[in-house]
């Protein structure tokens, strides 16, 4: 049974939060509940056991690697262009 809920959030929050719910073909609700069940299913007795991802705590703690492109893959396009103008 559903049961009404009001909630006040950042506006730029909900506006990111309604463009991932359509993006991801869900409703704004059923996200929050969804959310909200996998906190309380996990049995957290505090704000501070909720996992973070790992993502965040490279971010956090600077583990963040950065890729740069070979000199292969920089070239890709220029290489392509040569190959279509030889013909």
């Amino acid at each position: 049974m559903d049961t009404k809920v009001t909630l006040s959030f950042d506006q730029a929050v909900i506006a990111k939060a309604k463009a991932y719910a359509e993006a991801n073909n869900i409703s704004l609700s059923r996200l929050v509940e969804f959310m909200l069940s996998k906190v309380i299913d996990q049995g957290y007795r505090s704000l501070d056991e909720l996992p973070v991802s790992d993502w965040v705590h490279q971010v956090a703690e600077g583990e963040a690697t950065y890729v740069r492109k070979n000199a292969a893959q920089r070239n890709l396009k220029k290489d392509y262009l040569e190959s279509r103008r030889r013909k």
